[in-house]
C-alpha cells in the first residue's frame, strides 16, 4: 500500500522558515471548505465548522485508504482564511467582526463524488452540525510571502507586522485574504508551543 505524506512532499508550502519571510507561488489546490462570521476563540459556528471538516476529511481518507486506489495519506491540517470587509482594520486585537472560511486541503484524486459519499457515511455517523455548510472546490492563492510563527495565537502581531512590511520591502502589496494554517492540534498544544504558517497572497506594486 502506498504512502504519502503531503506536508513532507509540499514542504516549501507547509513548513517554511521560522526565522525568514519567503515568496511561493501557489498553485490550485482542492479543499474542503465551510464559511462563517465571528471570533473563533467563542463561536460555536466556528467549533462546528471544525468538528465537520475533519469527520469528513478522515472519512474520504479511508474510503481512499480501502477503496481501489489503496493509498494511506495524512489528513492534511486545518486552514483558515480571515477577513474583514475593511482589511486596513483587520486586527488580532478584535476578531469579533472577522469573517473567515476554515478549510482542510484533500489530494488530486479526491472527487466531488467521493466527496459527496462520504458526507452521507458522515451524516449516519456523526451529523455535525455544520455538515450541510460544507462545499468542496478548488482554490487558488498565486504569489504569496509566508513565515512560520511559533507561540500563541495572541502573540502572531509582531509576526504578521513583519510579514506585512517585508512585503512592502519586496515591492509588492498586499492583496486576498489573511491565511493561517494550523501545524499544531491547538486542543493539546500549549499555547506557547503552537506552530502556525502565516501567509499573506501579494502582487507586485504597479
Amino acid at each position: 500500500m502506498a504512502k504519502i505524506d503531503f506536508k513532507k512532499n509540499m514542504k516549501h508550502l507547509y513548513k517554511p522558515s521560522a526565522k525568514n519571510i519567503v515568496f511561493v507561488d501557489l498553485p490550485a489546490m482542492n479543499f474542503l471548505m465551510i464559511d462563517g462570521k465571528g471570533d473563533p476563540n467563542t463561536a460555536q459556528e466556528y467549533k462546528d465548522s471544525i468538528e465537520a471538516l475533519y469527520a469528513v476529511s478522515y472519512t474520504l481518507k479511508f474510503m481512499i485508504k480501502k477503496g481501489p486506489l489503496a493509498i494511506d495519506y495524512g489528513v492534511m491540517p486545518l486552514e483558515g482564511l480571515w477577513w474583514v470587509d475593511d482589511m486596513s482594520k483587520f486586527s488580532v486585537d478584535d476578531k469579533s467582526g472577522w469573517e473567515w472560511t476554515s478549510m482542510i486541503m484533500q489530494p488530486d484524486y479526491v472527487t466531488r463524488e467521493l466527496v459527496d459519499q462520504a458526507m452521507e457515511q458522515a451524516a449516519k455517523k456523526k451529523n455535525p452540525p455544520a455538515l450541510d455548510k460544507l462545499r468542496f472546490e478548488s482554490f487558488a492563492e498565486g504569489y504569496s510571502a509566508q513565515i512560520l510563527h511559533i507561540g500563541s495565537f495572541a502573540d502572531e502581531g509582531p509576526t504578521i507586522k513583519k510579514l506585512h512590511d517585508s512585503i512592502v520591502e519586496a515591492n509588492y502589496k498586499n492583496i486576498g485574504k489573511h491565511h493561517e494554517i494550523y501545524l499544531s492540534d491547538f486542543r493539546r498544544t500549549v499555547p506557547e508551543k503552537l506552530k502556525t504558517v502565516i501567509r499573506q497572497p501579494c502582487r507586485k506594486q504597479t
